[in-house]
């Protein structure tokens, strides 16, 4: 498959309780251009089946029933702002994703660390994910730690300017800078069934596994993402 350049992506949403007039904004920024892709099958309802593998044995057991216990603690917290976000019933890795971090050297996202990290995909041209950036540097800014932090990767083509200007251009003071110029991220996440298009946001735990995922953009410095940060942190 060659590289395909992701569309920018929204949804309707039903939160939990009152959206804020800033999840509207979002969406009708992205309907005014026209970049709405595949409405009514981005967020599929359904709940978590415990089927880790497909596979029997005592390892998968124990990864479904450790899957199910972290499902069925997160859930909950995916409402309001980020109730589109989904609990994923199947195991998808991606530790080797693979891109440039701020000084354009080669890194997974194994690299990025070993706690609980809020994958952001992004491009400059995607209007939503330019309304979210400063909400995910202020995440990152207030609740960053060892054991929760915010990776957003760039996937500008051409080299790092464009991206870093933007930065630079709204104020991102405290969100770390990474670098895909091969869109090869979202090619692979799309492949997996984890991106539709932009921006695409996955929560993964410390063993590199996709726990949830989202597509389309979300108010991210909001009490739910807080709420949502401080059980996952919580000891």
């Amino acid at each position: 498959m060659g590289n395909q350049t992701p569309q920018t992506q929204t949804e309707d949403r039903k939160p939990a309780n009152k959206s804020s007039w800033t999840t509207s904004r979002l969406i009708a920024i992205a309907l005014s251009l026209g970049a709405v892709v595949g409405v009514g099958g981005v967020y599929v309802a359904g709940g978590f089946d415990g089927n880790a593998t497909g596979g029997g044995g005592a390892a998968n057991a124990s990864l479904s029933s450790q899957m199910q216990a972290e499902a069925a603690r997160l859930r909950p917290l995916f409402t309001g702002d980020i109730a589109a976000m989904l609990v994923r019933s199947d195991v998808k890795m991606i530790g080797d994703l693979s891109f440039n971090n701020g000084e354009g050297e080669a890194i997974t996202l194994a690299d990025t660390g070993d706690g609980y990290r809020l994958v952001n995909i992004w491009a400059t041209w995607c209007a939503p994910c330019r309304e979210e950036m400063p909400w995910l540097d202020e995440l990152h800014a207030k609740a960053g730690s060892d054991d929760f932090s915010v990776v957003a990767i760039s996937v500008d083509g051409g080299d790092a300017s464009k991206p870093r200007a933007f930065y630079d251009e709204i104020g991102i003071s405290d969100l770390p800078f990474f670098h895909d110029p091969t869109i090869g991220v979202f090619n692979r996440l799309r492949e997996e069934g984890l991106a539709l298009g932009l921006p695409v946001t996955l929560l993964i735990n410390g063993e590199n596994r996709v726990v949830a995922n989202m597509n389309g953009p979300a108010h991210w410095n909001s009490p739910d993402a807080y709420a949502l940060v401080n059980a996952l942190t919580e000891k």
